[in-house]
């Protein structure tokens, strides 16, 4: 079974937790490429914020309402992908240089959705780990952070610099806690268990859900 076909059964499953009338926060990715269409069909009195500027264009081009994100202290549901998603629910996100935004959205939303084809879930977190990181004194942010490289990427949606840790994760409650703690680093890829409602894996023909909250 395709890759592709997984991911759209799984964004099409997480399309039918939208009601009406809810606010809805769009992730970025291949994934939610799927999911804009499964929405759009069922033509939802929904208003949404955008993770990036190419969803906020795909979604108006397909006649779903996106809004700033400045007009909401709160989302009823968020629904993004994962690069990697590991047993105990922590996750590796970022690889569309969008983390920053999905990160602050996933934490908005009442019930945050990972939607994922069969491939992102794996047994340990393995690097790269996606961040961003300010311009502003940016050498000196890159000398303390030991096993980084920036990305030959865009800048990230708010101007920051993109770049990957490519260090031993192990403990991801303490990288976590490193990595925020280190000055012009804007937020890092790596997001916990407690801020995940709901995993939707897209395994063959079906669907794997899984709650953790």
């Amino acid at each position: 079974m395709s890759v592709e076909r997984e991911k759209r059964i799984a964004a099409e499953a997480a399309a039918e937790l939208v009601g009406s009338g809810m606010t809805v926060g769009l992730g970025t990715g291949s994934t939610v490429a799927y999911l804009l269409p499964a929405l759009a069909r069922r033509e939802l009195s929904i208003r949404c914020v955008a993770t990036s500027p190419r969803t906020e264009q795909a979604a108006r081009e397909l006649g779903i309402q996106v809004e700033p994100f400045g007009g909401f202290d709160r989302l009823d549901i968020a629904i993004d992908g994962a690069d990697q998603i590991a047993p105990d629910g922590w996750l590796v996100k970022g690889g569309g240089a969008a983390h920053t935004r999905e990160k602050i959205v996933a934490a908005a939303a009442d019930r945050f959705v990972v939607i994922a084809d069969s491939s992102k879930p794996v047994d340990a977190l393995r690097p790269p780990v996606p961040l961003e990181l300010l311009e502003y004194g940016l050498a000196t942010t890159l000398r303390r952070l030991a096993d980084v490289r920036r990305r030959d990427v865009p800048r990230s949606p708010d101007g920051g610099v993109i770049a990957d840790y490519h260090g031993e994760i192990g403990d991801p409650v303490r990288l976590a806690a490193d990595l925020a703690g280190t000055p012009g680093l804007v937020e890092h890829g790596l997001f916990p268990p407690d801020l995940v409602a709901t995993i939707l894996v897209g395994r063959g023909d079906s669907v794997e859900r899984r709650d953790l909250a």
